[in-house]
């Protein structure tokens, strides 16, 4: 039973709180521009751990070691969340904001081949390119027509999603190149550092940093907070140090489904046949590449 619970539920429950990120996002977005939400929420989290990291005699690394985790959170929450708060703000609806940055596993890859130099297998290049057909199919019901039910969100938000999912691929290599064995807390306080730095600059070069707390900002803020940026994070990152690194792997494809799902009842996100069916394909294609991983490490 112990085995169970930490082979499947805990990794399912990583999943499940990554996921409601997007949903966060949304109920969030009305009320603050993007940069300016996330700057808030960062600097929240910042004080939560700063909080934890005394608490815990937290061992600091080194300004090398510190470097590098601070690309890798510029990369990784700062590049990462800043392109999915803008699309969604800009009407791309969150299952595809998630299904578009969960191409992560296969961009990696696929970087990892020209900046790490590693091979890629036939099954790899098989969920590289059913990934990119999926998406493709997704984005063509946007081009069939903005009506009911449809897909429709305006093109540019596209170029935020890449920029997402950009940042986080390109993270995941740096992380895996220049990977540290830093403090859990520490690491994760670093890295937030640095992305609150980029949230900054956005927030006071692109927007006008105004916010209207209402009620709904402030249960979305806590859950963001509390349930996705100390949450979800901790738990991945206990999950690895405890060697179950490849059972989150293998179910990471399911957070596009998940937040497909929770869009449609809660905000009646509606997804055509043809991007269903597209989200599948491109599903089943990181599952390809990431199961594989998760075998090989095993």
């Amino acid at each position: 039973m112990r085995s169970l619970f930490f082979t499947y539920l805990v990794p399912a429950l990583f999943v499940w709180l990554w996921s409601t990120g997007f949903i966060g996002a949304k109920y969030g977005l009305p009320y603050a521009e993007p940069f300016t939400l996330l700057l808030i929420r960062m600097l929240l989290t910042l004080a939560l751990l700063a909080g934890l990291a005394w608490v815990m005699k937290t061992r600091w690394p080194g300004w090398r070691s510190a470097g590098h985790l601070a690309v890798t959170g510029l990369l990784v929450h700062g590049c990462y969340l800043g392109g999915v708060y803008y699309a969604i703000q800009g009407g791309m609806p969150s299952g595809i904001v998630s299904l578009i940055v969960g191409l992560q596993p296969l961009v990696t890859a696929a970087a990892a081949v020209v900046i790490l130099k590693e091979g890629v297998s036939g099954r790899q290049w098989l969920g590289l390119g059913l990934g990119l057909i999926g998406v493709t199919l997704v984005l063509l019901e946007k081009f069939a027509g903005d009506r009911v039910g449809s897909a429709g969100f305006p093109l540019w938000t596209l170029v935020w999603a890449g920029f997402s999912l950009t940042g986080i691929s390109l993270g995941t290599v740096y992380q895996k190149r220049h990977g540290t064995q830093a403090d859990l807390v520490a690491g994760t306080l670093i890295q937030y550092s640095a992305a609150a730095a980029f949230f900054a600059l956005g927030a006071f070069t692109l927007e006008t940093r105004e916010v209207t707390w209402s009620l709904q900002l402030q249960l979305s803020m806590a859950w963001l907070i509390l349930g996705v940026s100390i949450g979800a994070i901790l738990l991945l990152m206990w999950l690895i140090r405890q060697g179950a690194a490849s059972q989150v792997a293998s179910l990471f494809y399911l957070v596009p489904p998940v937040t497909a799902l929770e869009a449609f009842w809660l905000f009646d996100e509606r997804l055509g046949v043809l991007a269903m069916t597209g989200g599948a394909i491109s599903i089943a294609g990181v599952a390809l590449v990431v199961t594989r991983t998760a075998t090989k490490r095993t």
